[in-house]
């Protein structure tokens, strides 16, 4: 499944989004980086994110590449994603998302620091999309992710029992979130 188009990333660049408090060592996208050289997008504050903050750090990542991008976030990055096409001019320059664990920000056991990304953007994105979600995720119910992942318009995969989908979730290097990676760089970007 990963080594059937070993090449499809090489006209992209695929920009990295973790949540708060970054992703570890062992963290998925930190094996992408350094296995597949993909570049996260470093945020100055990683324990107190503020949601202007983080949305400038990606619209200046993008502009400085004239390639295409695929992001690839998780938990608060994917809240990134949402709130940075609502608001961007350059949403051309992506060429698709996998939005994996979107938290549910406006929780009331969301720790303090998140609540200021409330309210979670709603608009549908301008561009492809797959959310991947988790049947136990602890940071958003089921119906709460299927909410939001209707509201962006994006294809939903649920993988199951696999938390956070983080690096406590067993999932190596998890090609088979790199094979729905790479199946969004051959879908046409939606008008918007």
């Amino acid at each position: 499944m990963t080594n059937a188009h070993p090449q499809a990333l090489h006209d992209v660049r695929v920009l990295l989004l973790p949540g708060w408090e970054n992703s570890g060592p062992g963290h998925w996208q930190s094996l992408w980086e350094r296995e597949h050289g993909d570049l996260r997008v470093e945020q100055a504050d990683w324990l107190w994110p503020k949601r202007g903050d983080w949305m400038a750090r990606l619209e200046d990542v993008l502009l400085q590449d004239e390639r295409p991008a695929l992001l690839a976030a998780h938990s608060l990055g994917c809240q990134l994603v949402a709130a940075w096409a609502a608001h961007s001019r350059h949403t051309a320059r992506v060429r698709g998302a996998l939005l994996v664990a979107p938290p549910d920000i406006e929780r009331v056991d969301m720790p303090p620091q998140l609540t200021p990304w409330r309210p979670i953007a709603r608009q549908a994105l301008p561009f492809a999309s797959i959310a991947v979600t988790s049947s136990d995720d602890p940071f958003c119910a089921p119906e709460r992710a299927a909410g939001m992942v209707r509201a962006w318009g994006s294809r939903q995969v649920d993988i199951g029992p696999r938390g956070h989908i983080n690096g406590d979730s067993g999932l190596g290097a998890w090609p088979d979130g790199r094979a729905l990676l790479q199946s969004l760089q051959s879908t046409t970007a939606r008008a918007g």
